[in-house]
């Protein structure tokens, strides 16, 4: 029986450096991480100084030829260009390079659809991924085979309907009204552990930064966890057991990248607001990484854009087993700490922190209540943390920290 063997995706990537002060080499090495995520090898590149990109080929006339060149010398099959380029760039590249053209966006939400295990992931990157292409199915209905076979083109958006912009309508409002019920769920999900007076943390950072190995270490949660971009895409949720009863719910969520396409922004808004009901925000930063800085940056844009910086944050440069980042400094957080969630270092001294927030919001109380008043005892369950309790005559002796707005009460 005989296999036909696929294709190598073998691409050139591309970039516009529009100012000095920004550093396209190491964009490029980013996008070059995605590619190789995405199942692509990278084997050439091109840099083009400009003020602006150009609005018909995002590269000028000059560089279009360096290219047409690279292409045929290093038997590539297709380009990556590092930004997310117009309908009409896109077609006219494609045009004058007779060659599969993508962009950082097209390349993302391909590593989305290839990572998305939920239900809800499915739903989040389908929409994402039909959103992007509503846009650009003007011109293309005689070629779009185009989209068929190799990387951009995998996930469950890839379906007849996208021969039909009314289909392709049709489909996102559907996918939206999916959308809707899984927030509601979120939501009531959210309200119970409101209910419940535990306390939140969210988990945020850059991709590859150690979030889901930071989740297992703490907890033992079993999450994915690989040395690559986007490894993980569903919010995972579990308890953290501290000393003396004290308990909080940590959630790890979906990494932030520099451009993260606002198709996905939308898309994934239920699963990135995880951050925004948080209590506290946990940010793990790859401290060994050369972009820290600007990827510290880049999270706090997201987490601000999405209204989620009004919360205490704790940030912890991360994978100190790798580096030492001596001269790393978070001026946003209010705590930071260095830590390996690969060796545990600094994790003891980050449990601590989150026992010394909880507690001081919390009142201590030693108090006897009267068998006829049991039922306080449930209320501090539900809304604090119960330490001891003992049954005597005269009635059952407590210690526990309450909420002070339930203080009153008992």
């Amino acid at each position: 029986m005989e296999y036909i063997q696929e294709l190598e995706e073998r691409v050139i990537l591309v970039g516009v450096q529009k100012s000095e002060g920004e550093n396209m080499e190491e964009s490029l090495d980013e996008l070059a991480e995605l590619a190789k995520t995405a199942g692509a090898a990278c084997v050439g590149r091109l840099i083009q100084n400009r003020e602006q990109v150009h609005p018909g080929t995002y590269i000028g006339k000059g560089k279009i030829e360096e290219l047409k060149n690279l292409i045929v010398m290093l038997d590539a099959n297709g380009i990556i260009c590092d930004d997310e380029l117009s309908p009409a760039q896109m077609n006219n590249l494609e045009h004058e390079l007779q060659t599969k053209v993508m962009d950082r966006t097209l390349l993302i939400l391909d590593i989305f659809a290839d990572h998305a295990v939920t239900s809800e992931g499915k739903i989040q990157v389908e929409l994402a991924q039909l959103r992007y292409r509503a846009q650009r199915l003007v011109g293309l209905r005689a070629s779009l085979s185009r989209l068929g076979g190799g990387i951009g083109t995998r996930g469950p958006g890839e379906k007849k309907l996208e021969t039909d912009r009314r289909l392709i309508r049709t489909r996102i409002s559907a996918l939206r009204e999916e959308l809707r019920q899984v927030e509601k769920h979120r939501e009531l999900i959210r309200n119970g552990r409101g209910r419940s007076s535990i306390k939140t943390a969210a988990i945020v950072g850059y991709t590859n930064a150690g979030k889901s190995t930071l989740l297992n270490a703490l907890t033992g949660a079993e999450v994915l966890s690989e040395d690559k971009l986007f490894a993980t895409l569903d919010p995972t949720t579990r308890m953290l057991e501290l000393s003396e009863g004290q308990q909080i719910l940590l959630t790890d969520t979906v990494g932030f990248i520099r451009k993260l396409p606002h198709h996905l922004i939308e898309a994934f808004r239920s699963t990135l607001e995880e951050a925004k009901y948080a209590d506290y925000i946990i940010h793990v930063v790859d401290a060994s990484s050369p972009q820290a800085e600007l990827q510290m940056h880049t999270v706090y844009e997201t987490l601000t854009e999405l209204g989620a910086m009004n919360h205490t944050i704790i940030t912890l440069f991360n994978k100190q087993d790798k580096t030492d980042c001596a001269s790393l400094h978070d001026f946003r957080a209010d705590y930071s700490l260095k830590t390996s969630a690969a060796s545990g270092e600094g994790l003891p001294e980050l449990c601590k922190l989150l026992e010394k927030l909880l507690s001081e919001n919390m009142v201590y109380i030693e108090r006897i209540f009267s068998y006829n008043n049991a039922g306080l005892i449930q209320k501090i369950r539900t809304s604090g943390q119960l330490i001891s309790e003992e049954y005597t005559e005269e009635g059952i002796a407590v210690k526990a920290r309450v909420p002070r707005d339930i203080y009153g009460l008992l």
